[in-house]
């Protein structure tokens, strides 16, 4: 719970500073008051920039009932009277007439440049089953920028279809009759019904199959729930384009449609991520690879991070902000951010580091610097270990992977390495059976490696002969080698003991010597 709280804490901190960032970066590039009138003057009064913003105002104009509101959206051609085009065009579109989404229209001034229709031409869908395209055509305005408006091709095309009355008792709701928006929630919700029951039957047979246990299982059992609402979002499109509904309340649908699908588009997503991460993390558990269950949290915290952020970018969008100002005050707050927290900066990198490197694990017995015990966690800033005095010692993770780092726990064999101190008082002879008494203990124990495996006399010592062992106790566990340290210096102690050789312990001998008067 800990981490889940730290880390929210900071993505909030995070959030806070990039909109602190991106205020001041929208102050700072405001136009002056000068600026201000020439810039209103730069834009279009009617919003027809960009084919996005011409059809979103076009159907704007529709819902308000004013024919005359029409006009500047319309490149009528000569000998073509307003009053029989706009109920026509009204008409066309209700009749199944479709238009592209709010995400699919280009918002660009100069439109797609790559639908083969030339750099002023724009279609924006299709009016009598698809046979007659909308298109919209670019002109320069008198005192502002190039607009679009419907051109006068698709104007000359539209068919002669006889616009119906709304009966006078029928509510209108946002531009469209009342009636139609039922009807397409009620489609909406029917679709949905039937997708989600589909994808229940599917599961309910993929476990009778499959293990539930296993990745494939995991991943359509995270899929299946999100793509029954994406071919509940597909469907609806389609089925809602061929019905006689106003224009007006279908664009609007599809558009906050659009945001529905971004949402389950990261609801699939995390899904996914979570489903495969539980089943990575479970297999590196059953192998005592802890290291890389860490590495797997970590991972998907940072995937879920950058899911949340492109998900919001495109919500963002898709309710008519302009993101682009929105990515650049994330990277001039990505600079801020690592200008200003540095420590927090080198601490992640550090975690990065030691996730991918793997010098120590959940469990290992270690020593960091002059810290010696067991670790307990890795975390996203620090990691802590319990030390053989029961106290827990954090370390942040930058500090932790720049230091020496010596881990007990990854070596296969303990190192035999005792110096064993025989008196003086022996004769050559002597020394030489007890020598071979500790290199012939070392050879019968089962638990030391032959090679390399030697007992030499190493010095002689002040108050000794001193005899070095140097061998390897054949046990990675740490409890196990002490067990045959012990025994084996045991065996030694036994057979100098039954030998009469004697260890050496501190002694002084003091010589006195007669002066020439013979006193002492």
């Amino acid at each position: 719970m800990r981490k889940i709280l730290a880390f929210f804490h900071a993505l909030l901190a995070t959030v806070l500073l990039t909109c602190g960032v991106a205020a001041f970066a929208a102050t700072s590039i405001l136009p002056s008051s000068g600026d201000a009138a020439e810039a209103q003057v730069a834009m279009d009064p009617f919003g027809r920039e960009t084919p996005r913003s011409t059809v979103t105002n076009l159907l704007g104009v529709l819902a308000s009932e004013d024919p005359g509101a029409l006009d500047p959206y319309l490149d009528l051609p000569a000998g073509m009277d307003r009053a029989e085009v706009v109920p026509r065009l009204r008409a066309a579109l209700d009749a199944g007439g479709t238009l592209a989404t709010y995400q699919e229209l280009a918002n660009e001034p100069n439109g797609r440049l790559d639908d083969g229709l030339g750099p002023t031409r724009e279609q924006v869908g299709t009016l009598a089953g698809g046979e007659i395209p909308i298109l919209l055509t670019q002109s320069s305005g008198t005192d502002g920028p190039a607009i679009w408006r419907l051109s006068a091709e698709t104007l000359q095309a539209l068919p002669d279809i006889e616009p119906q009355a709304i009966p006078e008792k029928e509510a209108i709701v946002a531009g469209a009759p009342a009636l139609d928006w039922v009807k397409l929630l009620g489609l909406l919700i029917a679709v949905f019904i039937a997708t989600r029951l589909l994808a229940a039957l599917v599961l309910l047979g993929l476990r009778q199959v499959l293990s539930r246990d296993g990745a494939v299982y995991r991943v359509l059992d995270a899929a299946l729930p999100p793509l029954a609402l994406v071919v509940t979002i597909v469907s609806f499109r389609l089925w809602s384009d061929a019905a006689p509904i106003s224009i007006v309340a279908r664009q609007v649908v599809l558009r906050y449609l659009g945001i529905a699908a971004w949402i389950v588009f990261l609801w699939f997503l995390f899904r996914l991520v979570d489903a495969l991460a539980r089943w990575l993390s479970l297999r590196m558990t059953r192998r005592a690879r802890y290291q890389s269950a860490s590495v797997i949290v970590f991972a998907r915290r940072v995937i879920k991070a950058g899911l949340l952020v492109l998900g919001a970018l495109g919500i963002l969008d898709t309710l008519g902000f302009d993101v682009t100002a929105g990515v650049a005050a994330l990277g001039i707050g990505g600079l801020v951010l690592a200008l200003g927290a540095q420590k927090t900066v080198e601490n992640l990198v550090g975690t990065v580091s030691v996730l991918a490197d793997r010098p120590v694990q959940v469990g290992d017995v270690c020593k960091v610097g002059d810290v010696l015990g067991t670790i307990e966690d890795i975390g996203m800033r620090s990691t802590r270990i319990r030390t053989l005095e029961r106290t827990v010692v954090t370390i942040p993770n930058g500090d932790f992977s720049s230091r020496q780092i010596e881990n007990y726990t990854k070596r296969e064999r303990f190192l035999f390495n005792e110096t064993i101190g025989l008196e003086y008082a022996l004769d050559a002879a002597k020394l030489r059976e007890g020598i071979g008494l500790i290199e012939e203990a070392l050879a019968q124990n089962e638990h030391i490696a032959p090679e390399p495996r030697r007992a030499t006399l190493r010095y002689f010592a002040t108050d000794s002969l001193a005899i070095e062992t140097f061998a390897y106790i054949m046990t990675a566990d740490f409890d196990e080698s002490l067990r045959i340290r012990n025994d084996l210096m045991l065996d030694i102690y036994e057979r100098l003991e039954q030998a009469g050789i004697g260890f050496a312990f501190p002694t002084q001998t003091l010589y006195l010597r007669k002066d020439e008067t013979g006193q002492g």
